[in-house]
């Protein structure tokens, strides 16, 4: 009994950790793998974790956008976030949906599925293409991330 309880305390831990801005799955699939889960488990449970918060930023952050950038306090973060993600994306205004694809896909710091969702917002992309875009970039990056844990796993003896 105990160990069900530890297992599922350590799966929502790495879902948590895959929700969570800038780590993502490229963060929680590489802790998953050390803690003993398989690479598919581990995956899955990332890719749960890194989807959590799309539909909720893809309807809040337009409203929140405008809101806040209004005021005093907040107005230049809003616009600082802005001139960020559109600078990280110039490519996908000309592509949009491919574009998105490949900024949630490639899995380099300041990409992935919380930069897309602002870029999606920013380039007025409609929730249900945005939603599936963004899962499939989220999806892709979670295959190039544990292919690339698992070998660097089995190349440097690493666990």
């Amino acid at each position: 009994m105990l160990g069900i309880l530890q297992d599922l305390k350590n799966e929502i831990i790495i879902t948590l950790i895959a929700a969570v801005p800038v780590i993502e799955l490229r963060g929680a699939i590489p802790i998953a793998i050390s803690m003993g889960f398989s690479p598919l488990h581990s995956m899955i449970l990332s890719v749960i974790g890194n989807m959590l918060p799309v539909p909720f930023l893809l309807i809040l952050l337009e409203p929140l956008f405008k809101y806040f950038g209004k005021t005093k306090m907040f107005g230049g973060l809003v616009a600082w976030l802005k001139r960020r993600t559109l600078r990280r994306s110039k490519r996908m205004k000309k592509y949009t949906i491919l574009g998105l694809f490949l900024l949630v896909a490639i899995p380099l710091p300041a990409t992935g599925a919380w930069t897309g969702t602002v870029a999606a917002i920013l380039f007025n992309v409609k929730f249900r293409y945005a939603f599936l875009t963004i899962l499939a970039g989220v999806i892709t990056a979670g295959i190039i991330v544990v292919v690339l844990s698992t070998h660097a796993i089995s190349l440097f003896g690493i666990i």
